[in-house]
């Protein structure tokens, strides 16, 4: 199986090259997308200077502005669809998710899950460092995806998560509405209402040593008025002769 792992940037140099040799060093091979927002801290420089010792596993596009997390991963699928990748996985660039996880989730995809779910609370609570508040917001706000939506996930708005090439030429892409981090939610809503195969897998996540988390009051805001709405939605299929890539 041809195994991608996607990962939008903004602002990242102090951890872009530590990531990328780190994937680059498992003993399972991944090749790697990058997506940079327009980061005037020149994370996408690093990058292609790394290219050239990398040239064939590693890749980057780069959008002219700051676009948003959801655009970033969807422009990625296509690309990633596009040029025939069989395991498409999505991560952050900043260390709160452990690249040595990619192996599992790659390997629940490949023992037939559509979405794997890197899940930070499907046996506890696994977070380390986060403040008391943040760490409450984010438990229950998959409480909340899970009452409002009926989804039986632990971790709704888990953002390491490996996606199959089948689940992703299922899921009507045009139609994925947020942009934010609501964007990870509605995903796996899709996915679960179109009949796809997902599974949680624990992880320990561990909040960023470097640089500023993007988190933002506009964000939460799209995600929780954006999951109100979501059980009123019709969720369809991809029609078979739409192309997922336009």
């Amino acid at each position: 199986m041809r195994k991608l792992v996607i990962i939008p940037t903004y602002n990242e140099r102090e951890n872009i090259v530590a990531m990328i040799d780190k994937v680059f060093s498992l003993d399972t091979s991944f090749d790697l997308l990058i997506i940079d927002d327009g980061s005037p801290d020149g994370t996408a420089d690093l990058v292609r200077e790394r290219q050239k010792t990398a040239s064939e596993r590693l890749h980057l596009l780069e959008h002219a502005g700051k676009q948003g997390l959801g655009t970033a991963y969807l422009t990625g699928f296509r690309w990633g669809l596009e040029r025939g990748y069989d395991s498409l996985c999505e991560m952050d660039c900043d260390f709160s998710h452990d690249p040595e996880d990619l192996p599992r989730l790659h390997a629940a995809i490949a023992d037939g899950c559509d979405v794997a779910i890197g899940s930070r609370y499907v046996e506890g609570v696994n977070v380390v460092n986060w403040p008391m508040s943040r760490l409450l917001l984010s438990y229950f706000a998959s409480k909340y995806v899970r009452l409002v939506t009926g989804m039986p996930l632990h971790d709704a708005t888990a953002g390491f998560v490996c996606y199959s090439r089948r689940a992703l030429e299922t899921i009507d892409l045009d139609a994925i509405r947020m942009k934010g981090y609501g964007f990870q939610i509605e995903m796996k809503y899709s996915a679960w209402r179109l009949g796809l195969k997902l599974r949680e897998l624990p992880i320990i996540f561990t909040e960023r040593r470097e640089g500023c988390s993007k988190m933002s009051g506009n964000i939460f805001g799209e995600a929780f008025f954006g999951v109100l709405a979501l059980p009123f939605r019709k969720i369809r299929a991809r029609k078979k002769n739409d192309n997922p890539n336009n």
